[in-house]
């Protein structure tokens, strides 16, 4: 194939993919949307949902090839049931955090607002228009965004799944594109890497950067004089409930602003009855007795069985050599993320530029450039590895303490400027400080997100992480790891779902632990140092 043909192929790919891509988004935010409202507002079904999901998140998109395979592929004809696999494990990677984004939008709005809706027996569609989409769009486009670029990572490993001889390709897909091209010579996979990176910054310039203009637009509140925009919008929605409820007297609105915002002493009105919550004491104990029992069955049944036993025996040390990859790259991403962050928010001029120029590389997956990669470090497994996973971390880690930072008093920027504060002393009083929530919040979902590219960091072939294709070829693989065990596992020869699904449960325990006893508590210290 000449060269026009080759580009003429490439982006006909890329508007595949891209349209796969756009469908699982769409879906993603719908699903998003409706599941965080709902656990933000149902506290049995945020109990249930909640840690669902949070344990959903940590599992690698490999754990739903099989669902993917047997539901979509089986139930629907051919090239649409293909498809439909596709946009379903771009959905398993794009719609986690959309649903924490608002969740935490929706729990953290103003007792005020639901106060009005109660006041004016607003139905579930008059809320859901007037109160909770205003309070989580913004948070959504912000999520939306971080979506997409997870999305994109997980393109090569969606349009190529596989379990044992069952092995499925979309016809036109960037993702699968790119690896073939590969295997096929430089040249052609530096051409459809540009190919790529166009659709990646057209998409960014062209889609998302509107998208957050019409969000800030959206969201900003035009006071009137003598109103805060607080107030101003409290207004709206009282002006919405009096059209629900036919009112004609705008006296009502300054009525109902004042009972709202002041009681009689004056005070602003911040709190609404809550059910009584049981001991905080009885619930640890609670939950730690039903852990140690969980655990000791887990045991028990491990140990008298001797496959299960075996299985063990690969997958700890599995576990153990990743666990150090991990945290190896971990600690090399926050000596490199923190300073960056403190360059472009609190020294340079140009934050804005630094910040879509991040949003832009963040979006250029690893898995694309692992070919690439792979390469430069002559196919030194170890090496590899250590790029994908700092590749993958780095990017959380950046927006999320630049995020972090959008809640800082303007004040503390201006006397760090008038009064010339700098050196280890605004190391330790400014920066670090303004820096350290989304510290705490960039390592949750770094690491969240390293895990799950082990998957491709440990294995990857010509054909994706399946190397049951004919003539496939290694690109690049670890000694032992979980996601090279994973990856295995579900090969011709390999030792099949049940290895696959004990080194799934390993890692589901390792990531709860670490979250309860780790990440919760350095949350709450946080919080009580930011309080």
């Amino acid at each position: 194939m000449d060269l026009l043909g080759i580009l003429a192929q490439l982006v006909l790919d890329a508007s595949a993919s891209w349209l796969r891509m756009f469908i699982a988004l769409g879906i993603s935010v719908a699903l998003g949307f409706g599941i965080g409202v709902l656990a933000a507002t149902s506290r049995n079904a945020e109990r249930v949902l909640l840690p669902v999901v949070d344990v959903l998140q940590t599992i690698p998109i490999l754990a739903f090839f099989p669902f993917a395979i047997f539901v979509f592929v089986v139930i629907l004809p051919g090239y649409i049931g293909i498809n439909a696999a596709v946009i379903f494990l771009i959905i398993t990677s794009m719609i986690w955090n959309i649903i924490f984004g608002v969740y935490e939008s929706v729990k953290t709005l103003p007792n005020e607002f639901l106060e009005v809706a109660r006041l004016y027996h607003f139905d579930l569609w008059t809320k859901l228009r007037g109160i909770y989409m205003p309070a989580s769009f913004p948070r959504m486009v912000e999520q939306s965004m971080l979506s997409w670029s997870i999305g994109l990572f997980y393109l090569v490993t969606s349009e190529i799944f596989s379990i044992g001889n069952l092995r499925y390709s979309v016809t036109y897909g960037i993702g699968s594109g790119l690896v073939g091209l590969a295997a096929q010579g430089i040249g052609n996979y530096l051409l459809g890497l540009a190919v790529f990176i166009v659709f990646v910054i057209g998409t960014r310039l062209l889609f998302f950067k509107p998208l957050e203009d019409y969000s800030t637009r959206y969201t900003r509140l035009h006071a009137k004089p003598g109103m805060r925009s607080y107030e101003k919008a409290l207004m709206d929605i009282i002006g919405m409930g009096m059209k629900t409820r036919y009112a004609k007297r705008i006296g009502v609105v300054a009525k109902d602003i004042r009972v709202l915002r002041k009681g009689t002493t004056g005070t602003a009105i911040r709190t609404v009855p809550v059910a009584p919550k049981p001991s905080q004491d009885m619930g640890r104990i609670a939950y730690s007795a039903i852990g140690l029992v969980a655990l000791a069955a887990a045991a028990y049944i491990i140990v008298t069985n001797p496959t299960l036993l075996g299985y063990e025996k690969l997958v700890i040390p599995a576990l153990g050599a990743s666990f150090i990859r991990v945290w190896g790259a971990f600690a090399v991403i926050s000596a490199i993320s923190v300073p960056v962050c403190v360059y472009f928010i609190f020294i340079s001029k140009r934050s804005q530029h630094y910040l879509l120029l991040f949003q832009i590389l963040a979006s250029i997956p690893a898995t694309v450039l692992l070919p690439l990669i792979a390469q430069s470090l002559h196919g030194n497994g170890e090496l590899v590895a250590f790029a994908v996973f700092m590749l993958s971390g780095i990017w959380y880690m950046i927006f999320g303490m630049a995020a972090s930072t959008r809640t800082i008093p303007q004040s503390v920027f201006e006397v760090k400027r008038l009064f010339g504060v700098k050196g280890i002393y605004a190391w330790r009083k400014v920066y670090l400080k303004a820096l350290l929530p989304g510290f705490i919040t960039g390592a949750i979902t770094g690491i969240a997100a390293e895990w799950n590219a082990s998957i491709v960091a440990e294995y990857f072939t010509t054909s994706g992480i399946s190397a049951s294709a004919s003539g496939s070829a290694v690109i690049s693989s670890v000694g032992t790891g979980i996601g090279k065990l994973l990856d295995t596992s579900i090969l011709p020869g390999g030792l099949g779902l049940g290895l696959m699904i004990i080194a799934l449960l390993n890692i589901v325990v390792m990531i709860l632990l670490l979250n309860t006893f780790v990440w919760r508590k350095a949350y709450r210290n946080v919080a009580k140092a930011y309080g």
